[in-house]
């Protein structure tokens, strides 16, 4: 089964996410489907994109089956790809709207942030949490737009603390642009895709556009040194304290700077 779905209907296209057993967790095959899909949207006559997933979850990151020994070189190029359909989404010249119906976490997280709106189901909660696993908490975008979305101050306190947030305060943090109970989220998703449908598509693009330059002057310089401070840490002693002490033995981890 494939783990994306497209699908395109009156304008609107919409990409889900369709690993929800995993969690929708960003395996190597579902970024290179994702990738592929985003591709075809921007060669397609849709004006607006909704990003979705199925499942309980919007995408719990990474998916830590492939999280395994590898060297910096190897990894490199791994860490680098996964800021591809961060770069995708932003350079695309329709509006992108996740619709944020689960936890939106890690890898998620950042396809969120780099969205053009977010709407989210009451009670969900977002963040990035890489720093609990002795990772870098810069990864997949949040390092680059997260402190231009919230400021400065909050979002150094999410980076480095990993702490997830709920919907109430993420839109306060205007991290979230709306959020509605979950039995009325496909309604929001619908009526805000409806209106950008309807606006001028060149003076949307172009508007697009104005915004994202103001951002991206500097951002494929943070996107290097995400990868390079990404690469630093998987290698670390503290990474796998992380991930044995989050998933397999469910207790506090004991980190060392090693």
């Amino acid at each position: 089964m494939t783990p994306i779905r497209l699908e395109s209907h009156d304008g609107v296209a919409t990409i889900t996410l369709a690993r929800p057993e995993q969690m929708n967790a960003l395996s190597f095959e579902l970024l290179e489907a994702l990738i592929e899909a985003l591709d075809t949207v921007r060669g397609g006559d849709d004006r607006v994109l909704v990003l979705a997933a199925e499942g309980p979850v919007f995408s719990a990151g990474a998916d830590r089956a492939e999280m395994i020994e590898r060297t910096p070189r190897e990894w490199e190029p791994i860490v680098e790809r996964y800021l591809d359909p961060v770069r995708r989404i932003a350079d695309l010249d329709i509006p992108v709207i996740a619709r944020l119906h689960g936890d939106t976490v890690g890898g998620g997280f950042g396809l969120a942030l780099a969205s053009d709106f977010r709407i989210a189901a009451a009670g969900i909660r977002l963040g990035a949490p890489f720093v609990r696993i002795g990772l870098a908490g810069c990864d997949m975008s949040a390092g680059y737009y997260l402190p231009r979305l919230i400021g400065l101050g909050a979002a150094t306190e999410m980076m480095l603390t990993g702490r997830l947030v709920r919907t109430d305060e993420a839109l306060d943090l205007g991290l979230v642009h709306r959020v509605v109970p979950a039995e009325e989220l496909d309604a929001a998703v619908a009526d805000l895709a409806g209106r950008l449908r309807a606006g001028p598509p060149i003076a949307l693009a172009f508007t697009k556009r104005a915004i994202r330059r103001s951002l991206d002057r500097d951002r494929d310089s943070e996107f290097d040194y995400e990868v390079f401070a990404q690469v630093q840490c998987i290698q670390t002693e503290d990474h796998r304290e992380g991930v044995k002490a989050f998933f397999d033995e469910k207790r506090a981890p004991v980190f060392r700077g090693r």
